[in-house]
């Protein structure tokens, strides 16, 4: 039995804005019983010895206490993990989307406006909306690639005070071309902001590029590392940048929990590096069997990530068909026109990839 929606006080209805009350909340598809490959998680979980160090960790944290200079070892830790630049600073966010909301906040200026590839990740369209800023969106070409001339001459008419770009991009799994990228990278009169969410899948990544270019920065998050639970984003950037984005980051944002988790993380970072290199030879072997269903219909791009985007006969139909075979995945056909009846596979375990393959042929 389907309840009715709630009603809000009119007197209150006029305090919320009304694009917000035009607004969806993000939603997340119930998985209870279900093999979840619809949210480009990692599905390995801490071995049992390590669960029980982490847990003796974290049961010793003075939980009464705010956060600590603790927070600052994290932050060393990634600069090292991640390489960071002589020169550059690091931030942290609670996940990536918090970034994302904050660089909105920061760069807030009148007549300013944020650019992106469409179809690419919802959350810097919505920060705009959200800080009423104005939102440019790309399409991509018919195969998910940049498109060069458009993305130029957008850059150019708009002048945007951020431009992102997805490496690789969600939920088209891709990269882009260098060579389009630097020109984009030179265009640009603001921010460009490498998203780099699902590195550790990936064969490139922009870091060693980013030395000396004051305007970029890089964002990265541990949840496609393997702590999505833990919900901790970092931004690589010029020390003065940070500095200035820095600003506008609530005090406190990142827990004593999280912090720790993801400390306990690096120091056992080798456990991670295999759970990384076994998703991706098992993209691999999804990417060979989803080759052999051509004939059916079945149209698979080349990914860098832990997901991939196939186009089906009909995406709605094989969607609930598998949802029937208890197998959850992401439909995202109805995301934007290039995307029709596109579906998105999270890369799973060994046994999880054989169910969802057989619950696709079984769906077409």
């Amino acid at each position: 039995m389907t309840l009715p929606a709630p009603i809000l006080d009119p007197k209150l209805k006029k305090l919320i804005r009304q694009d917000v009350q035009s607004m969806h909340a993000y939603a997340i598809q119930d998985s209870a019983g279900m093999v979840k490959l619809d949210a480009m998680e990692n599905p390995h979980r801490l071995p049992m010895a390590l669960q029980a160090k982490l847990g003796q960790r974290l049961g010793a944290l003075a939980l009464n206490r705010y956060p600590d200079g603790r927070v600052n070892d994290l932050r060393r830790a990634l600069a090292d993990y991640a390489q960071m630049p002589e020169g550059f600073d690091i931030m942290l966010g609670n996940g990536s989307d918090e970034l994302i909301s904050l660089l909105a906040m920061a760069c807030d200026v009148e007549g300013g406006s944020i650019l992106a590839p469409l179809p690419g990740f919802v959350m810097y369209a919505m920060s705009a909306q959200l800080q009423g800023l104005k939102f440019i969106g790309v399409p991509l070409t018919a195969d998910f690639e940049l498109d060069e001339a458009a993305m130029l001459a957008a850059i150019k008419e708009h002048q945007p005070s951020i431009i992102y770009l997805a490496y690789p991009n969600n939920p088209t799994a891709n990269l882009w071309d260098d060579a389009v990228i630097e020109k984009i990278v030179e265009a640009a009169p603001g921010l460009v902001v490498f998203d780099e969410a699902y590195q550790p899948f990936s064969s490139k990544s922009y870091i060693n590029r980013i030395a000396g270019r004051g305007n970029v920065l890089l964002m990265r998050t541990l949840s496609k590392f393997g702590l999505a639970g833990v919900r901790l984003g970092y931004m690589m950037g010029a020390k003065a940048l940070i500095a200035e984005v820095d600003k506008v980051r609530p005090p406190y944002n990142i827990s004593v929990l999280n912090y720790e988790c993801a400390l306990f993380a690096l120091e056992h970072q080798e456990e991670f590096a295999a759970q990384a290199g076994e998703l991706v030879a098992q993209r691999a072997v999804l990417m060979d069997a989803l080759a052999g269903m051509a004939a059916k219909g079945v149209k698979a791009w080349k990914s860098d990530a832990n997901m991939i985007l196939v186009r089906v006969p009909d995406a709605a139909k094989t969607f609930e068909g598998m949802k029937s075979h208890k197998v959850l995945v992401k439909n995202v056909s109805k995301m934007h026109p290039l995307l029709a009846n596109c579906l998105r596979l999270t890369v799973g375990t060994a046994d999880e990839n054989a169910q969802m393959l057989a619950a696709l042929e079984k769906s077409l």
